[in-house]
């Protein structure tokens, strides 16, 4: 008989585990004997590259009652870029002189079309504000009517509406694109229409005269026999022209005006300032300071009552001073007349 016997599966099972065994511990005591490679930071690292799991494909079973059917799941895959492939930016370089150039490019182009289009020229000017100078004629001075909208200069447009036009208290010019040019003013309002030396001129409450314009309601009239004196600069505005008379005259000849008897005017001359011819006969003179013009007035009334009861027509009134009146009689050239008057003085003087 031969020693040698055929092993039973249990034992040939264990003897492949001892074999499998010994082979991992072979496997493993190589791998401690390994030399380590070296890292640094000039050594570049490999990246590990994980390998894809496999997909599983599932099965569905439908039972329908019908030959069976198998249906797959869909598979969908997208692309997976590593840090190594994933797809480069094109990297744009600045260059100075390429940008500079472009903007310059631009920069003659806006202005050919600037200077060239139609749509960028002045048709005319909206004029606002004005009640008695024509919107013609102020379009007729600033002169903005198809000219470019960028060469507009407001500040020399209100400069030469204020030189031209001395009725002007203000003006003012606000330009907006496209083409649209905006003048807004303010008109001198005249109190009194002076008359002198067969000519006449408005003059405004601060003095100001000016050339008068269609009509104006109101208005105060004075027939100058001598020319007033003129008034003092104290506008800042420095297109203001200088006043034509000094302000308290106007303010004089303000308060005066309703006091005027009807048919009558206002006189001005230079010994007894504002006077007026008084329907009964007489002509009484106020002087030209306003702040006293009341108290001249009530003067004027007590003296015109002392005169009528006493039956005396005076020739000629005065209050310029309130606190010294006078009045001065007609002269007497008759003989009949300076018996009378002699009588009376007798009569008054026994």
């Amino acid at each position: 008989m031969s020693d040698k016997r055929n092993l039973t599966r249990a034992e040939q099972v264990r003897l492949r585990r001892t074999e499998r065994a010994a082979k991992e511990l072979q496997q493993a005591a190589k791998q401690a004997t390994k030399p380590l490679v070296k890292v640094s930071s000039r050594t570049p690292t490999i990246p590990v590259m994980a390998a894809p799991k496999k997909q599983e494909h599932r099965r569905f079973n439908i039972a329908l009652g019908l030959p069976e059917f198998h249906l797959n799941k869909p598979k969908l895959s997208l692309p997976k870029f590593s840090a190594p492939h994933m797809p480069r930016m094109p990297k744009f370089h600045a260059n100075w002189r390429l940008g500079a150039l472009i903007l310059v490019l631009v920069f003659v182009t806006a202005l050919v079309l600037a200077f060239q289009l139609p749509y960028f020229y002045v048709p005319s000017a909206y004029v606002f504000g004005n009640t008695r100078i024509l919107s013609e004629e102020i379009n007729g001075i600033i002169g903005v009517s198809n000219q470019n909208i960028f060469t507009v200069q407001p500040d020399e447009l209100e400069r030469r509406l204020r030189l031209n036009y001395p009725e002007l208290t203000s003006a003012q010019v606000d330009v907006y694109l496209p083409n649209y040019v905006y003048v807004t003013v303010t008109e001198r309002q005249p109190v009194i229409l002076w008359q002198q030396n067969g000519g006449y001129t408005w003059v405004d409450g601060t003095g100001v005269a000016f050339r008068p314009r269609g009509e104006a309601a109101g208005l105060i009239v004075v027939d100058a026999v001598d020319a007033p004196p003129a008034g003092i600069q104290t506008s800042t505005d420095p297109y203001s022209p200088p006043p034509f008379i000094q302000k308290v005259y106007v303010d004089a000849a303000l308060a005066l005006a309703p006091l005027v008897p009807a048919g009558s005017t206002l006189t001005y001359t230079a010994a007894d300032g504002f006077s007026w011819k008084d329907p009964r006969g007489w002509t009484v003179a106020f002087g030209t300071s306003a702040h006293d013009m009341p108290l001249k007035v009530r003067v004027y009334q007590a003296l015109v009552d002392s005169l009528v009861q006493r039956n005396k027509t005076p020739e000629f009134i005065s209050v310029v001073h309130p606190d010294g009146p006078y009045y001065r009689m007609a002269e007497v050239t008759n003989l009949e007349e300076i018996e009378e008057t002699q009588e009376e003085t007798v009569v008054e003087n026994p």
